[in-house]
């Protein structure tokens, strides 16, 4: 079916030949002289998306916009003006058109705009599956390599990056081909780590961040009596929850650096948390400050000490610092 497009001004009849330029590229239009025309027909007919003249008679653009963002706010609205005013295209863009075009508009300023806007999805989805299936051959050779502590995080990262733009083409053969391998990269993992955990938590080898060292690698080294440092502990986030939520926390905080972190095993919150907050791992805890732990036969929550075990861990590492 040919994308539809409701393309309302008051000089409709002066737009015939981007009219035909565009039913010639597939797309067909329906003309509205009005805002008020252009509300009657979205009554009875399906649209992909709206050209709005911003300077009609009657009813005007700015404000058919905002009839049009409270009656139909999933359709793309595109604002076309021959002015140039700042207020204009504040007033517009604030009432978050899909686009602002300035008159006179062009054939292919108006077929980039459609591309943009609603062909952007089958271009990304096209795209997106092409370069995977090229890079698929690549990452597998690497899953079954013998590979390093970052070279295993590199890869993690790459399958997330992938991941996350799969999931936006709703392609179901390539999520199941991504699926398959990172069944087969989580297997090969497993086996690394059983391979080398002994050695990780005993400080040998090429080790990782984990649990218990986090604190001391990442957040100690800044630590000063001139500036406030806070700590947000969020449990069990994994690298693609972060790389969701990580624009809205760009907007708001520079990024200095991502690090992967591996929990100690077990991986539960009565370990891994207390190995965090404390610096140590879970049967030196428990021989070290037998007050502040509990075995799992215990009753309790099994991690309400863990103001008592910071402030511990900052002392042996002379870190007299106030705290809350």
């Amino acid at each position: 079916m040919n994308t539809k497009i409701l393309w309302a001004d008051d000089e409709i009849d002066l737009l015939k030949p981007h009219i035909l330029f565009l039913k010639s590229k597939g797309y067909d239009v329906i003309p509205a002289m009005s805002g008020m025309e252009a509300l009657e027909i979205l009554k009875t007919e399906f649209v992909n998306i709206i050209f709005l003249d911003e300077n009609m008679p009657g009813l005007s653009g700015l404000e058919t916009l905002q009839r049009l963002k409270k009656d139909y706010p999933h359709i793309p609205i595109v604002m076309i003006t021959k002015s140039e005013e700042e207020h204009i295209m504040e007033d517009a863009i604030g009432s978050n058109i899909a686009d602002y075009l300035i008159k006179p508009v062009n054939p292919n300023q108006i077929l980039l705009c459609l591309k943009k806007n609603i062909d952007n999805k089958k271009l990304v989805s096209a795209k997106v599956t092409v370069d995977y299936q090229q890079s698929f051959r690549e990452l597998s050779m690497r899953i079954s390599d013998r590979l390093s502590v970052k070279e295993w995080e590199e890869l993690y990262k790459e399958l997330v990056n992938w991941e996350l733009q799969i999931e936006k083409i709703e392609d179901e053969s390539i999520t199941e081909m991504l699926a398959a391998q990172k069944e087969e990269a989580n297997i090969q993992f497993a086996k690394f780590v059983q391979r080398n955990y002994l050695d990780w938590v005993n400080g040998r080898a090429d080790k990782p961040l984990q649990s218990h060292t986090v604190l001391k690698e990442k957040m100690f080294p800044k630590l000063s009596d001139q500036k406030s440092t806070f700590l947000f502990v969020i449990d069990n986030l994994r690298y693609d929850q972060w790389r969701s939520i990580y624009p809205k926390v760009h907007d708001y905080y520079y990024i200095q650096d991502e690090s992967i972190c591996y929990s100690i095993l077990p991986t539960a919150t009565h370990y891994a948390r207390n190995a965090l907050f404390s610096g140590l791992m879970p049967s030196v805890i428990a021989k070290k400050y037998p007050n502040y732990w509990l075995s799992e036969s215990d009753s309790g929550s099994k991690n309400q000490y863990e103001e008592q075990l910071l402030g511990e861990y900052l002392k042996r590492y002379g870190k007299n610092i106030k705290y809350s």
